[in-house]
């Protein structure tokens, strides 16, 4: 049986028997942690070696862990600050910068290998207009090319430590002050103003090998009347055909206010497929997942399953203390500690 389309998450710490059931039916493709999934790393390599034992070929497991207020594991767990941090850096020092970025990511995937999770949902390529009520300092910067170099260090150092990529939030959630967690935004912006801006980071990120690509439910009324997430105008048109992206597309979670104007949960899904997306994302609300495996019909191409097969995590350390015996892995942990300093703090290179 090959990985399906969607991507839900489990209760607790442990798998219970419903969890099992669902993750078995062929439509489910991946599973994504949440804080409440997380006790300890001994915990979680339990857990993910569980996921990863029940199919053939492994579900993909996936965790928001980016850095600052998106870390879902920490206990145990090198706390990684707002990558807002290294766009202070580089303002001063974009060499070093770019350098502890590169270390950051490899710490972040290492780490999250380590227990057996296959990617992360970063990094965020959002340009930060000093307005958005949600990505804040999830963003590099406010320049879009320092966002594309800081955020292609971090790529090198998440393939580095065995993981792949996932920029978001195409084709940019910045702009507008609203959460699509709670709300619709509405981003008023004509196309040229997007282009010239919030695209760079995306564009420039498909040229330096960008594994995946996450839209936002964000309505971009002068291009398209549907978010991004259920656009072909966007998902197909821009950013495949323009952008020439050829990786893998997950939607956003579909329990969100912002995608809510797709309609049931069953519409939501088909529409971000039929839109582009490879797999769509169903979280905390188990009784929407159970409508959507009851009442969706997709046969997935053999396109989304090549690009689904690229987002498995690489060679990795067997544990976290097989990890900290690593002197590259030591390094990097006494790189990254000046992350967070001011530029008038921090020692000399």
């Amino acid at each position: 049986m090959g990985l399906g389309p969607v991507m839900l998450d489990v209760v607790g710490t442990r798998l219970t028997a419903e969890d099992e059931a669902r993750l078995r039916h062929p439509l489910v493709g991946g599973v994504i942690l949440f804080a409440r999934n997380f006790e300890s790393p001994g915990q979680l390599a339990e857990l993910t070696a569980s996921i990863h034992a029940l199919r053939a070929p492994p579900l993909l497991i996936a965790v928001d862990h980016e850095g600052g207020r998106v870390q879902r594991f920490r206990e145990g767990f090198t706390k990684i600050l707002a990558m807002r941090e290294l766009g202070k850096i580089w303002d001063a020092h974009p060499q070093r910068a770019r350098h502890l970025a590169q270390q950051a990511g490899y710490v972040l995937a290492a780490e999250l290998r380590a227990c057996g999770v296959d990617f992360s949902f970063t990094p965020v390529l959002d340009v930060d207009y000093g307005q958005s009520s949600v990505i804040g300092d999830r963003a590099f910067h406010s320049d879009p090319q320092a966002i594309a170099e800081l955020a292609h260090s971090l790529l090198l150092g998440l393939k580095q430590g065995g993981m792949p990529t996932v920029g978001k939030h195409f084709p940019g959630h910045g702009f507008v002050t609203a959460d699509s967690h709670l709300d619709i935004p509405v981003d008023e912006r004509a196309f040229v103003d997007i282009e010239m801006c919030d695209l760079i980071p995306f564009r420039q990120m498909v040229n330096y090998g960008l594994t995946a690509v996450m839209p936002a439910h964000v309505i971009y009324p002068k291009v398209d009347s549907r978010p991004a997430g259920f656009s072909p105008v966007w998902l197909k048109n821009i950013l495949r055909e323009q952008l020439g992206f050829e990786g893998c597309i997950f939607s956003d979670d579909l329990s969100m206010e912002g995608a809510t104007v797709a309609g049931g949960i069953v519409q939501r899904a088909e529409a971000a497929l039929n839109a582009g997306c490879d797999m769509v994302l169903v979280c905390n609300k188990p009784e929407s997942a159970d409508e959507l495996l009851q009442g969706l019909h997709w046969e997935m191409p053999a396109a989304s399953r090549a690009r689904l097969a690229q987002m498995r995590g690489k060679t990795h350390a067997e544990s976290l203390a097989q990890l900290y015996e690593q002197h590259h892995f030591l390094k990097a942990l006494d790189d990254i500690s000046v992350i967070g300093m001011s530029n008038a703090e921090l020692p000399l290179a």
